[in-house]
């Protein structure tokens, strides 16, 4: 298999050419087609990660002799080195070919998933879950879709971290919550900035969402600095709504430590899988988790709104549902340890390399996820405006995608992918190194004739 056929799965690069619209009236007749596309989704699907990612691609070309390396977004799965473990295969092989869950499932997800996830999250937690907290979910961007979807009333905001996940933009915007961003600190490793939390939030505020540990910044967030968030949500009077789908790609020396310890100070809506975990994203399977001893999520209605939200949505599938037990049960822990030391190699290898490229820094070295930011110092670049021109220009001259920090609320950084295989990393890296020797500024030395010396 070619690189480019590998690479397909992650997004295919366009090198076409536009339909030509057609007219709305039918032909020989001149009664006019009473259908159209709507636009409910065209504002939402502005700020999606997509949209630039495959921007970056049309700007690619097959007159770079090159082949087109793909580092802007992240799937691990398509890289050989990251094949999930083989329990989680024989997990799912198991369920398929013993015919017996080819039926529809209970929208909630069915029981044995349901008790076997609790279990899983109940391992670090004081306040003990029950199957009757989880609700699976296709993945877990659609659990941020039905929890917006619940949440969403007239007026109602939503508090969303900045540099952040682009999806929660999108979904806040088609389900009408108004977006309101609080700024993660790169001086502080990329802690909340609680001050800024609480001058955004108002009386319509209804929820806090944390990514935790962090994408795209990589961060693992202490047990005191997560104290701090549940005070400040609870004095708000919001939920915290916390994403943990990475809590088993950590390579750093911060223990992750999960936002529903705090339950008992502030409700706390917990998102999770195993698409990064277990390098499996193509099987959509997650969950909702609600930590809330105090029964609050009840009492607001939030669990009805779910369940209502959840009769009117597509089930993840009932063959990976009845594997999950397995999966979650039977890993082994050395899979883990692998996977995550590939990332750290990656990590090491990129932040190495870059020392020799002065315009493109790293200020902290991710320590989870599968992502590395880095500071594009523009005032080093002769002819670059800002992060957006810096990687359409390093598309078309390199063959090469990286993804803007703009995408991510973050002007004039840089986001690269560390979940690929390292030759790809040395490769970019040298490609990275000549487009910028190329734009560096010249000196006056350098811009000297050799008559004018």
């Amino acid at each position: 298999m070619s690189e480019e056929e590998a690479h397909a799965n992650l997004a295919v690069p366009a090198f076409r050419t536009e339909k030509v619209a057609k007219t709305q009236t039918q032909n020989g007749h001149g009664t006019v087609w009473r259908f159209g596309g709507a636009d409910k989704a065209a504002k939402a699907a502005t700020v999606t990660l997509r949209g630039v990612i495959y921007m970056l691609f049309d700007n690619c070309s097959k007159d770079v002799k090159k082949t087109i390396l793909p580092l802007g977004h992240g799937d691990p799965s398509v890289y050989p080195c990251f094949r999930t473990c083989i329990e989680a295969e024989d997990a799912v092989v198991n369920v398929l070919r013993s015919g017996k869950s080819n039926s529809y499932c209970p929208g909630a997800g069915i029981l044995p998933a349901r008790r076997a996830v609790a279990d899983y999250l109940n391992r670090d937690l004081p306040n003990k879950l029950t199957p009757d907290d989880i609700f699976l979910t296709a993945g877990c961007n659609q659990g941020i879709e039905l929890v917006f979807e619940s949440l969403a009333r007239p007026n109602a905001n939503i508090l969303l971290p900045r540099p952040g996940f682009p999806h929660y933009d999108a979904r806040a915007v088609y389900s009408g919550l108004e977006i309101r961003k609080f700024d993660l600190l790169p001086d502080r490793e990329w802690e909340i900035d609680l001050e800024g939390v609480e001058a955004v939030a108002d009386e319509s505020t209804v929820a806090i969402v944390v990514i935790h540990p962090n994408n795209p910044c990589g961060n693992v967030y202490s047990h005191d600095h997560l104290h701090k968030v549940a005070e400040t949500a609870r004095k708000l009077g919001i939920m915290v709504i916390t994403d943990e789908v990475y809590d088993q790609t950590i390579f750093g020396d911060n223990p992750f430590v999960p936002m529903a310890k705090f339950a008992s100070i502030v409700p706390v809506l917990t998102l999770g899988g195993i698409s990064k975990g277990w390098v499996v994203p193509g099987w959509k399977i997650g969950w909702i988790a609600l930590n809330d001893p105090e029964g609050v999520f009840e009492s607001t209605k939030v669990v009805q709104s779910i369940k209502q939200s959840l009769d009117i949505t597509p089930d993840p599938s009932t063959i990976i549902q009845a594997a999950l037990p397995e999966i979650l049960e039977k890993v082994d822990k050395n899979f883990f340890a692998k996977k995550n030391k590939i990332l750290k190699h990656n990590v090491d290898l990129v932040c190495d390399r870059l020392k020799d490229i002065p315009c493109v820094v790293c200020p902290k070295k991710p320590e989870s996820c599968t992502y590395l930011l880095t500071k594009l110092e523009l005032s080093l670049l002769d002819d670059i405006k800002d992060d957006i021109d810096f990687c359409v220009k390093l598309a078309r001259e390199e063959n090469l995608v990286f993804l803007p920090g703009e995408a991510l609320g973050l002007k004039n950084w840089m986001r690269i992918t560390i979940g690929v295989e390292a030759h790809m990393l040395e490769d970019a890296l040298e490609r990275l190194k000549g487009f910028c020797t190329r734009h560096t500024k010249k000196t006056v030395t350098e811009t000297e004739s050799p008559s004018s010396v």
